[in-house]
C-alpha cells in the first residue's frame, strides 16, 4: 500500500481516483510515500525518508522546498492549467469592478440611510461620482503567457480590448493557443507605457519580486489599473499606495491582502480566491492525482517543477527508476552494476533537467535488495527505486 499524506483538504474528485486497494490517504504518516497539499507551507517541516513525490494541487510552489526536495531525489509535481478559467473568470470580473467603480457604488449605496424617497434622491445626486467606462477599446497587459495569461489574453480580445503579451518564456504550447492579433511586447517597460489594465501571470522569484516599483509606476498611463491574481510579491505596495493617492492610478485589485493596502479606497483586495472554485479545486486534485499515481506505479513523469517529463512503456520483470546529478558516466556506472547482478536491460530512458537526471530502466528478472544498494552507493545516485 502506498501512504499518501495530505496536508490540506484535496478535493475527493482526486483521492478518489487513487483506489483503496493501492493507496491509504490519511492526514497523519509517519512515512508517507507522497505528499500532496494546496496552500501548506512545508518549508520548515522534516522531511521524511520515506518520501517519493509531493503534488501541489495548483500552480504556484512557493510554499514548497522545490531545491531541498531535489537534492533528496524527489519530484516535486503541480497541475498548470487547471485551475485557469477559475483565474480568468475573476481577472476579467476584476477589470468590470475597477472600470465601472462597482465596489465604490456599492459601498456608498449600502450606507444611505433614511427613507425611501430620501435613499432614491441621494442615489440620483451621488451616482456621478461613480460614473466609469467601457472595456471595449482599452488595453490590457498581460505579463505571463502561461495557461492562465493565455486564457485572459483570449477573453479580452474578445470582449473588444487591444491585448498586449511579455513573456520571455512562453512555451510552443502556450504560443499555438494564444489568438494572433495579441500583440507581443519585447520588454515589461514597453508594455506598461501602452495600457490601461496591466495583470500579473508569472511565479515569485527574484526576477519578479517587486516588478511594479515606484520607478515603473512613472512609466503607466494615468489611470491606469493594476491587477495582482499572481503572487503577493510582485507589486509593491507602498509605491502603489503613493500612485493611487496622487490620481496615478485610478485602482488597484489584488488577491493578498496586507494592513497597507486592504483598507485603502481605491483598492479592491479579495482573500486568495483566484483558484476558489469547486471546479477549479476538483481539476487540480485530478490532475495531480493522476501525476502522482503514474510516477509512483510506473516512474512516469509529467508536470514536475524540477524533474523532466518523461515516460515509457513497461518492458522486462523489473523497473528501476534512479535519480542522479547530472554528470558525466552515471549511465555506464548503472549499466555496470546491473550487468554485474546478471540483469540484462530490456529498455532504458534517460532525461535530464538542469542539475538533475532521471533514469528508468526495464531489465529482466529481480532486482535484489544488494543490487540496490550498491546503485545507491554510486557517487552522484540521490534516489534509487524499484517499482
Amino acid at each position: 500500500m502506498y501512504k499518501i499524506l495530505t496536508l490540506n483538504n484535496i478535493s475527493s474528485a482526486g483521492l478518489d481516483l487513487l483506489g483503496h486497494d493501492k493507496y491509504e490517504v490519511a492526514f497523519e504518516f509517519q512515512n508517507p510515500d507522497a505528499i500532496l497539499l494546496r496552500s501548506f507551507k512545508m518549508h520548515d517541516i522534516k522531511i521524511p525518508q520515506s518520501l517519493k513525490a509531493v503534488g501541489r494541487a495548483g500552480a504556484g510552489v512557493n510554499n514548497i522546498p522545490v531545491d531541498k526536495l531535489t537534492r533528496l531525489g524527489v519530484p516535486v509535481f503541480n497541475a498548470p492549467g487547471a485551475n485557469a478559467n477559475a483565474v480568468k473568470e475573476l481577472v476579467i470580473g476584476a477589470m468590470l469592478l475597477a472600470s465601472r467603480n462597482i465596489c465604490q457604488a456599492w459601498d456608498y449605496t449600502r450606507n444611505l440611510e433614511g427613507t425611501d424617497a430620501r435613499i432614491s434622491k441621494d442615489v440620483e445626486a451621488g451616482k456621478k461620482k461613480y460614473v466609469g467606462s467601457e472595456l471595449p477599446g482599452k488595453t490590457l497587459g498581460v505579463i505571463g503567457l502561461g495557461a492562465i495569461g493565455v486564457q485572459i489574453a483570449n477573453a479580452a480580445h474578445g470582449l473588444g480590448m487591444r491585448v498586449l503579451g511579455f513573456d520571455p518564456q512562453m512555451t510552443v504550447k502556450s504560443a499555438w493557443k494564444l489568438k494572433s492579433d495579441v500583440e507581443p511586447c519585447d520588454n515589461v517597460d514597453t508594455l506598461l507605457q501602452a495600457c490601461d489594465f496591466i495583470t500579473f501571470h508569472v511565479p515569485l522569484i527574484d526576477a519578479t519580486k517587486n516588478m511594479i516599483n515606484e520607478e515603473r509606476l512613472k512609466l503607466m498611463r494615468d489611470g491606469a489599473v493594476i491587477l495582482n491574481f499572481a503572487r503577493g510579491g510582485i507589486v509593491e505596495d507602498s509605491a502603489v499606495i503613493n500612485a493611487l493617492d496622487t490620481g496615478k492610478l485610478h485602482s488597484y485589485i489584488c488577491d493578498f491582502p496586507t494592513n497597507e493596502i486592504k483598507n485603502h479606497p481605491k483598492v479592491i483586495v479579495l482573500p486568495h480566491l483566484g483558484a476558489s472554485t469547486v471546479e477549479a479545486e476538483d481539476n487540480c486534485a485530478v490532475m495531480v492525482s493522476e501525476q502522482v499515481k503514474d510516477y509512483l506505479e510506473h516512474g512516469n513523469i509529467t508536470n514536475s517543477v524540477n524533474f523532466p517529463d518523461m515516460a515509457m512503456p513497461r518492458a522486462g520483470d523489473s523497473r528501476l527508476a534512479v535519480v542522479n546529478s547530472n554528470v558525466p558516466n552515471m549511465l555506464g556506472q548503472i549499466s555496470s552494476i546491473l550487468a554485474e547482478a546478471g540483469l540484462n536491460i530490456v529498455d532504458m530512458l534517460n532525461r535530464s533537467k538542469e542539475d538533475i537526471a532521471y533514469n528508468l530502466v526495464d531489465v529482466e528478472g529481480e532486482v535484489s535488495d544488494d543490487t540496490l544498494a550498491k546503485l545507491m552507493a554510486i557517487d552522484g545516485v540521490l534516489a534509487v527505486r524499484k517499482i
